[in-house]
C-alpha cells in the first residue's frame, strides 16, 4: 500500500503528530532536568551532614524571599537576646573587691584613733565664747566621722565577700545611711565653720556680742535634722537587693532592678548635686573673703607678750584656708562631678556604650574612696592644725610621760596661763586686731 502523505499548508502540523512528538520528548526532558538537579541536591545534603556533625543549626533561606527582608529579619533576631541580657547585667568593677578592704582598713584604724582623741580634747578644752561655738561645730563634725568609722568593718566584710552582704537588712540600712549622713553632715558642718570664721574675721564685734553657744547649738540641730531627713528614705526602704543573675544579696546596689523608680532616683541625685555645688561656691567665697581681709591688714610689730610676728600668723591662716578648700576639692568635688553621669549609666537613661559605662563606674568607685579620706582629713585640718589644739596635745603628752593627769585648767604651769590668755582673742585665725 502506498503510504499516505500529509500536505501542510502553513507552519502548524496536525494535533496528533504534535502530541506524539511531545510524548516521545518527555522522558528525555525529565532525564535532563534530573541530571541538572543532582548537584544542588548533593550540595544540600552536604550542608545538612556538616550541620549535624558540628551540632550547629543552618538556616536555609527561601530562594523566593526578598533579600532585604531576609537580612533585616536576621539582624533583629540576632540583636534581641543581647539587648535583653545587657539590660539585666549588673555594672561592676572587680578591682574594688581588692582595693576597698585594704583602703577602708587603713581609714578605720587612723580615723578611729584621730577622731576619738580629737573628741576627747574638744571635750576637755576650755576657751572663749567664740571658741565654744567653734568647738560645738568641731565636736559634731567629729561625731559624724566617728559614726561612719564604726560601720567601716561591715563594708570591709562586704567587699571581701565579693559584694555579698551577709548581715541583716536593718544593718544594711544603717550602714548605708551612715555613709550618706557622714558625707553631708561633714559638708554642712565644714560650710558652717567657714561661714563662722568669715563672720569672726570680717565682723568680730558682732560675732563676739551674740550668744555663741546658743547659736552653735541651734545650727548643729538644724544640720542633723536636714541630713537625717534626707536619709529617712534609705532607712525606711529595704536596703538589700538580690542580683538578678547570681542571686547574691547586695547592699544599696540595686537601682537598675526597679524600672518604676528610675526617674525619681535621677531627680533626687541631680538635686543633691546642685545643692552641693551651691554650698561649695559659698565655701569658696567665704574663704576668699577671709584671705582678702587678712592680706589687707597692715603688718605691725610683734607683740612683746607673745613674741610672734603677725605675718607668720597670716601665713598659717592662709594655709588653713587652702586646707579647708582642699578638703572639699579632694574628698567631695570628684564624687559629685561623676555622680550624675554615673547615675544615668547605671539606670541606662542615656545611650552610652558599654565601655563608657564601665569607665564611669570605675571612676565612681574611686570617688567613693576619696570621700572616705574625709574621716582622716577632718581632724587633721580642723583640730590638730590649730595652735591651741596642738598646745593642749603637747601638754597632755608631757603629763602622760610624767604619769600625771592632764587638765586644761591647771594654773600651776605657765603653759596653761598662756593658753588661757590666747583663748581670749577674738579672731579664730589668731590674727591680732
Amino acid at each position: 500500500m502506498r503510504k499516505k502523505r500529509w500536505v501542510f499548508f502553513g507552519s502548524n502540523p496536525p494535533l496528533t503528530t504534535l502530541h506524539s512528538r511531545k510524548t516521545n520528548a518527555l522522558p528525555r526532558l525529565k532525564q535532563a532536568r534530573l541530571r541538572h538537579a543532582i548537584k544542588p541536591d548533593r550540595h544540600l545534603s552536604e550542608l545538612f551532614e556538616s550541620s549535624i556533625a558540628e551540632s550547629t543549626p543552618v538556616l536555609i533561606p527561601d530562594q523566593r524571599q526578598d533579600p532585604v527582608k531576609m537580612l533585616s529579619t536576621e539582624a533583629s533576631v540576632s540583636t534581641l537576646p543581647s539587648q535583653s541580657s545587657t539590660n539585666e547585667t549588673f555594672l561592676d568593677s572587680e578591682f574594688r573587691y581588692t582595693l576597698f578592704p585594704a583602703f577602708y582598713g587603713v581609714v578605720f584604724v587612723i580615723g578611729l584613733a584621730a577622731n576619738a582623741y580629737a573628741l576627747y580634747v574638744l571635750h576637755h578644752m576650755r576657751g572663749s565664747r567664740s571658741m565654744n561655738e567653734m568647738r560645738i561645730y568641731m565636736s559634731n563634725l567629729t561625731v559624724a566621722d566617728l559614726l561612719f568609722v564604726l560601720v567601716l568593718p561591715f563594708w570591709i566584710s562586704y567587699y571581701k565577700n565579693h559584694g555579698n552582704w551577709i548581715y541583716s537588712d536593718i544593718l544594711c540600712r544603717i550602714s548605708g545611711s551612715l555613709f550618706f549622713i557622714n558625707t553631708y553632715c561633714s559638708i554642712l558642718f565644714l560650710t558652717v565653720i567657714s561661714v563662722n570664721r568669715y563672720w569672726a574675721v570680717t565682723r568680730p564685734l558682732v560675732a563676739a556680742s551674740s550668744d555663741c553657744w546658743k547659736r552653735g547649738t541651734i545650727i548643729s540641730v538644724i544640720v542633723w535634722v536636714i541630713t537625717l531627713t534626707m536619709a529617712a528614705k534609705q532607712l525606711a526602704e529595704p536596703g538589700i537587693q538580690e542580683d538578678m543573675h547570681t542571686g547574691v544579696p547586695r547592699c544599696f546596689e540595686g537601682y537598675h532592678n526597679n524600672e518604676e523608680s528610675k526617674v525619681p532616683v535621677v531627680i533626687i541625685h541631680f538635686v543633691i548635686i546642685g545643692l552641693f555645688f551651691a554650698v561649695f561656691l559659698l565655701v569658696v567665697m567665704c574663704n576668699v573673703r577671709i584671705a582678702c581681709t587678712l592680706l589687707a591688714q597692715p603688718i605691725s610689730q610683734p607683740r612683746p607678750s607673745t613674741g610672734r610676728r603677725p605675718h607668720g600668723t597670716k601665713r598659717r591662716a592662709l594655709r588653713m584656708l587652702c586646707a579647708v578648700v582642699g578638703v572639699f576639692v579632694v574628698c567631695f568635688v570628684p564624687h559629685h562631678i561623676v555622680q550624675g553621669p554615673w547615675t544615668l549609666a547605671v539606670l541606662r537613661m542615656h545611650d552610652w556604650s558599654e565601655e563608657t559605662r564601665q569607665y564611669l563606674n570605675d571612676a565612681h568607685q574611686i570617688t567613693l574612696l576619696l570621700m572616705g579620706l574625709n574621716c582622716i582629713l577632718d581632724p587633721i585640718v580642723y583640730c590638730f592644725s590649730t595652735r591651741k589644739f596642738r598646745m593642749y596635745i603637747q601638754n597632755h603628752l608631757k603629763k602622760v610621760k610624767k604619769g600625771k593627769p592632764c587638765s586644761y585648767n591647771t594654773s600651776t604651769t605657765g603653759l596653761s596661763v598662756k593658753i588661757r590668755k590666747q583663748s581670749e582673742e577674738l579672731s579664730i585665725f589668731e590674727v591680732k586686731k
